[in-house]
């Protein structure tokens, strides 16, 4: 029979500068949205594979979701391929400010935001190949039918949407994806290769 790997994507909670380009910075979250955390876990399955990204905002709301969760670890398993995007230069600032400086890597990145890495960081497209790597390497680790619940950012569950509907990076950008969402990715291997059912995409609390 095939082996079938349940992917549950949860975007973080929420942060307290939502204007600001994150990237890798490890930035603080908002106030904790207790009822909306409360409606994300009660979706998760009880017995899961827990990973996440190892910035600080992703590792806190998977140990508050994981609280929340019958027999989930108190810390999850972490893997530097989940991380959000990195934004180089640009990290800690908006958009607004960097057009407002007149920051000449702007235009370029914008003609091609899937593809050109903004200064000093990666682009979206070396995003999605280091996330698809990460998802056939847990999934292979996997024996029979299993779940894993994976808390990341936005860029990461973009990437793993782009892999399982073969779209390209920047098709994958047009796709909302909001705090505490839940995404729904079921991998099944078959012997001509994996294939993909989709679930759910940004499934909101």
């Amino acid at each position: 029979m095939a082996k079938t790997v349940r992917w549950w994507w949860v975007r973080h909670a929420p942060l307290a500068q939502p204007h600001q380009i994150a990237g890798q910075a490890d930035v603080e979250l908002a106030l904790w949205p207790g009822s909306s955390a409360q409606l994300t876990a009660a979706r998760l399955p009880t017995s899961a594979v827990w990973l996440a990204s190892p910035l600080g905002r992703t590792r806190e709301t998977a140990a508050r979701l994981a609280a929340l969760v019958p027999a989930a670890p108190p810390q999850p398993a972490t893997d530097p391929r989940l991380m959000e995007q990195h934004f180089g230069a640009w990290q800690g600032h908006s958009y607004a400010e960097l057009e407002d400086a007149g920051d000449p890597h702007l235009a370029p990145f914008w003609a091609d935001p899937a593809g050109v890495a903004p200064p000093g960081g990666e682009s979206f497209a070396e995003v999605c190949r280091r996330v698809a790597e990460a998802v056939e390497e847990w999934s292979g680790r996997q024996t029979g039918d299993r779940d894993i619940i994976c808390v990341s950012h936005a860029g990461p569950v973009r990437a793993a949407i782009a892999q399982a509907l073969a779209l390209p990076p920047a098709t994958a950008l047009s796709l909302d994806v909001a705090p505490l969402s839940l995404t729904r990715l079921d991998r099944i291997a078959t012997a001509d290769g994996p294939v993909w059912a989709v679930r759910w995409i940004n499934r909101i609390p």
